[in-house]
C-alpha cells in the first residue's frame, strides 16, 4: 500500500475516488510545521539557519501519519504544484524519512481523474529551488517582523506589527490617500452641441476648436465668447472617416486577473476570491488558481473549440486555436492558466449538485466565460469619426469666427467573444457626406472640476502591485488582509481609507526604514526570491546580504529615533467621566476594531464608547425595529447588523435596501448554510479520523 498526503481534506475525498485500494489517502490540513512561535527561531550567527517545529494543532495529524507510515510501502506527496505546495512535501518528508525509505513526489494542475492517474503514474522528486525560495521568503519575513516590530511598540504604542511586503503596500494606500487630502480641483468646460442631418436624425458633437486653436476653457469668461455665436454659426461636415476596428478577447485568468475581475464584476475582496477559487479546485471544477501563467493544454483547447462549435456556430471558431505569451520567468511552477476543468459544466449546476454556494457558481461562471472567451472570434465595429465645422460671418469684437466639433460613434457589427459579456457600444452616428450642410438645434454647457486619483479598491491594488512587483499574486490576498486586520486600512463601501493608526506607522517606517519602504527595492527582492526558485541563486547569500545592514539600521532607530503619537480627532465635546474635574475631552481614537471614542487624557481616565454608524433610513430587514449599523469583525472587515444585537442577530456582508424583508424562516435557512460552510473543515477533519485540537 501506498501512502498519498495531500494539504485538503477536501481533495482527500477527491483522490479517494480515482484511486484503487492500493493507495491510502491522507490529508496534512496545510503546513504540519513552522517557524517556532514567541521567538526569531532563525540563527542569524549560523548561516540563518531555521528553527522548525510542529504545530501545536497539528501534532496529531503527523502522529497519525508517522504510524501510517511505518506500514506503507512508500509516500506519495501530492500536495499543490508551486513553493508553498512543494516546502509542505519538504516538511512532510524531513518528518517522516525515519519511517520510510521511498518518497515520490506527484503534482498535477487540475483533480480530475486523468490528470491525477497521470500524476501518480509520472511521479518525480522535491524541487528543492522551489523550497528554498519559500524558505527564505518565510525567513525574511520573520527578521523583518521580529525586529521591526519591537521598534514599533517602543515608538509608537504597543500592540503594532510591520512586515517586509505589508507595510510596502500600506505605503500605496496612505500616499493614496495624502494626494486625495492636497488636492485641488481645477475648472473646466464642455460644450456639445445638437446637429441635425434631416428632420428625424441629428447627432451629438463636442466643441473641441475655436479659430483653429485647442478648445481648452478654465472658467465661465473663457465660454461666454463662443455660446454666444455657436446658435447662429453655418454648420458642415468637414470630413468622415469611417472605418472597421477588431478587439480581441483577453487571456484567459491568472490569480491576478482573477482576483481584479472577481472584483469589478463581483464585488468579491481578493481574500473571498481565492478561497472561494480554492474550493472550486478542491471540488476538481478548475485548474490549480495559483499561477502566472495564461497557456493552456492542448487537451483544453480543443475542449473550447468543440464547444463553441457546437453551441455559437462556426463564425465564432477562429481557424486555429488562440495562444497567449506569459510574460512571468515563473510561469513554469504551474504550468497553466485558470479554466474550467470540461465546459460542459455550466455555473447553474453548482451549487445544485454540490455543497457550494452560489457565490462559488458566481466565480465559476466567470471563469467559465473568460476561459471559452478567449478561443473565440474578435469583435467587429464599424467607427465612424465626423468632423464639423461652423463659420460665424458676422461677429462682434471679440467673438470667434470658426468653430470645430468632433463626433465620435461606432456599431457592433459582430459580437463574437463579447457574446459572452456585456458589451457597452458607443453612440451610433447617423450617415453623413463630406461638405453636407447641417442644421444647429442646441447646445449644451456644462461646468465640471477635476476629479482627485480615486482610492484603491480589491481590483485596483492588486493591479497596481503587480505593476510594481510588490508580492506575488499568490500573496495579495493575504498581503491586503494582514493590513486591514491591524487596522492600518479600513474598507468602506469597497474602498480602501487609510487609518491614523495606519498613515502614523507607514510615516515613522518611510522616515526611518527609507530603503526597506521603497517599491523598487521591495521588487528587487521578489526578483531575487524568484532567481532562487530557478535556481540561479543561493538563499543564504540573499538574506545575509539584506539582514546585515537592516539589523544595524533597527538598532540605531530603536536608540536614536523620536517616539511619535498617533493623531486623534477632537469631538468638542467634555469627558462624560472626567470633563467635570479635569481637562478631559471626548477623541476619536483608531483601534484594532476601527474608530471608538476615548478620554483625551487616556489612559489617566479610562473613558471610552463605540461609535454607532447607522445606515440612514434603514431598518433591520428581519426584527424591523432596530437600525441597521456598521459594524467591523475581528479580522477588520466591515459587515452590517442590527443595532438590536444581541437581541436581534441579524448581520451581513452587504447593506440592505429599503423595504427589505427577511422571515424567521429564512433567516434560519441562512444561519444553517453558514454554519454548515463553518463546520465543513471540522467535518472533513472527522471524516479523515483526526481529533480536533484539544481545549486548554
Amino acid at each position: 500500500m501506498w501512502l498519498v498526503i495531500v494539504e485538503s481534506p477536501t481533495k482527500a475525498r477527491k483522490l479517494k475516488s480515482y484511486l484503487g485500494t492500493d493507495y491510502q489517502i491522507e490529508a496534512s490540513v496545510g503546513h504540519v510545521r513552522d517557524l517556532a512561535k514567541n521567538k526569531l527561531s532563525v540563527d542569524v550567527e549560523h548561516n540563518f539557519a531555521p528553527e522548525y517545529q510542529v504545530s501545536e494543532d497539528k501534532q496529531d495529524v503527523v502522529d497519525k501519519l508517522g504510524k501510517l507510515a511505518k506500514t506503507c510501502q512508500g509516500i506519495v506527496l501530492a500536495t499543490d504544484p508551486d513553493r508553498e505546495g512543494e516546502a509542505i512535501a519538504w516538511h512532510l518528508q524531513q518528518l517522516l524519512k525515519k519511517k520510510v525509505k521511498l518518497f515520490k513526489r506527484a503534482t498535477f494542475h487540475e483533480i480530475t481523474k486523468s490528470a491525477v492517474l497521470e500524476a501518480i503514474a509520472k511521479p518525480g522528486k522535491i524541487k528543492l529551488d522551489l523550497v528554498d525560495a519559500q524558505q527564505a521568503r518565510r525567513i525574511l519575513d520573520r527578521l523583518v517582523g521580529y525586529q521591526l516590530s519591537p521598534v514599533l511598540w517602543k515608538k509608537i504604542r504597543r500592540g503594532l506589527s510591520a512586515g517586509r511586503v505589508q507595510s510596502v503596500a500600506l505605503r500605496l494606500v496612505v500616499e493614496r490617500e495624502r494626494e486625495i487630502e492636497s488636492f485641488k480641483p481645477q475648472e473646466y468646460w464642455e460644450i456639445d452641441v445638437k446637429l441635425a442631418v434631416n428632420s428625424k436624425e441629428n447627432f451629438l458633437a463636442r466643441l473641441n476648436r475655436v479659430n483653429g486653436k485647442k478648445f481648452e476653457p478654465k472658467s465661465k469668461k473663457d465660454v461666454d465668447p463662443v455660446i454666444s455665436v455657436i446658435p447662429k454659426a453655418m454648420y458642415q461636415v468637414l470630413s468622415v472617416d469611417q472605418k472597421q476596428r477588431q478587439r480581441s478577447s483577453l487571456p484567459p485568468f491568472t490569480t491576478s486577473t482573477l482576483q481584479q475581475s472577481a472584483a469589478n464584476r463581483l464585488g468579491m475582496s481578493s481574500r473571498q476570491t481565492m478561497r472561494l477559487a480554492q474550493d472550486l479546485y478542491e471540488e476538481g471544477l478548475i485548474t490549480y488558481h495559483r499561477t502566472d501563467s495564461v497557456a493552456l493544454s492542448q487537451s483544453s483547447l480543443k475542449m473550447a473549440r468543440s464547444l463553441i462549435k457546437t453551441k455559437y456556430g462556426e463564425a465564432y471558431l477562429p481557424l486555429e486555436p488562440r495562444y497567449f505569451k506569459t510574460n512571468s520567468k515563473n510561469a513554469q511552477e504551474a504550468h497553466e492558466a485558470i479554466r474550467v476543468t470540461d465546459v460542459a459544466v455550466i455555473s447553474e449546476s453548482i451549487d445544485s449538485q454540490t455543497k457550494l454556494s452560489s457565490r462559488h457558481a458566481g466565480l465559476y461562471d466567470l471563469i467559465w466565460r473568460r476561459f471559452v472567451a478567449s478561443q473565440m472570434n474578435p469583435a467587429i465595429y464599424d467607427q465612424t469619426s465626423i468632423e464639423v465645422e461652423g463659420q460665424v460671418k458676422s461677429n462682434k469684437a471679440g467673438q470667434p469666427k470658426k468653430l470645430q466639433l468632433r463626433a465620435n460613434g461606432s456599431t457592433l457589427v459582430f459580437d463574437g467573444w463579447t457574446r459572452l459579456f456585456s458589451n457597452q457600444e458607443d453612440a451610433i452616428l447617423p450617415v453623413v457626406k463630406f461638405g453636407q450642410d447641417l442644421k444647429y438645434l442646441e447646445h449644451l454647457s456644462e461646468q465640471k472640476f477635476t476629479q482627485p486619483p480615486p482610492r484603491y479598491n480589491d481590483a485596483s491594488l492588486v493591479k497596481e502591485l503587480e505593476s510594481r512587483g510588490i508580492g506575488r499574486p499568490s500573496t495579495y490576498a493575504s498581503i491586503i488582509s494582514v493590513i486591514q486586520e491591524r487596522g492600518y486600512i479600513e474598507r468602506l463601501e469597497k474602498k480602501f481609507f487609510a487609518t491614523a493608526v495606519g498613515m502614523t506607522v507607514c510615516d515613522f517606517l518611510v522616515k526611518n526604514f527609507q530603503e526597506l519602504m521603497e517599491y523598487e527595492f521591495t521588487a528587487e527582492m521578489e526578483e531575487d526570491l524568484d532567481a532562487i526558485a530557478r535556481g540561479e541563486k543561493k538563499w543564504q547569500k540573499i538574506v545575509g546580504v539584506f539582514y546585515q545592514p537592516f539589523h544595524k539600521l533597527v538598532e540605531s532607530v530603536s536608540k536614536d529615533a523620536d517616539r511619535v503619537q498617533v493623531p486623534v480627532e477632537k469631538t468638542g465635546k467634555k469627558c462624560p467621566d472626567c470633563g467635570k474635574t479635569e481637562a478631559g475631552e471626548v477623541v476619536i481614537r483608531t483601534g484594532r476594531f476601527g474608530k471608538f471614542l476615548s478620554c483625551s487624557r487616556f489612559p489617566e481616565c479610562k473613558y471610552t464608547q463605540n461609535i454607532v454608524n447607522k445606515v440612514k433610513g434603514v431598518k433591520c430587514p428581519l426584527c424591523k425595529e432596530g437600525d441597521v449599523v456598521i459594524k467591523h469583525s475581528r479580522w477588520g472587515s466591515q459587515f452590517y447588523g442590527c443595532g438590536r444585537y444581541p437581541e436581534c442577530d441579524w448581520g451581513n456582508s452587504r447593506p440592505p435596501k429599503v423595504g427589505d424583508r427577511v422571515t424567521k424562516a429564512q433567516w434560519k435557512k441562512v444561519q444553517e448554510a453558514r454554519a454548515e460552510r463553518k463546520t465543513k473543515r471540522e467535518k472533513d477533519m472527522q471524516e479523515q479520523e483526526i481529533p480536533a485540537k484539544k481545549k486548554k
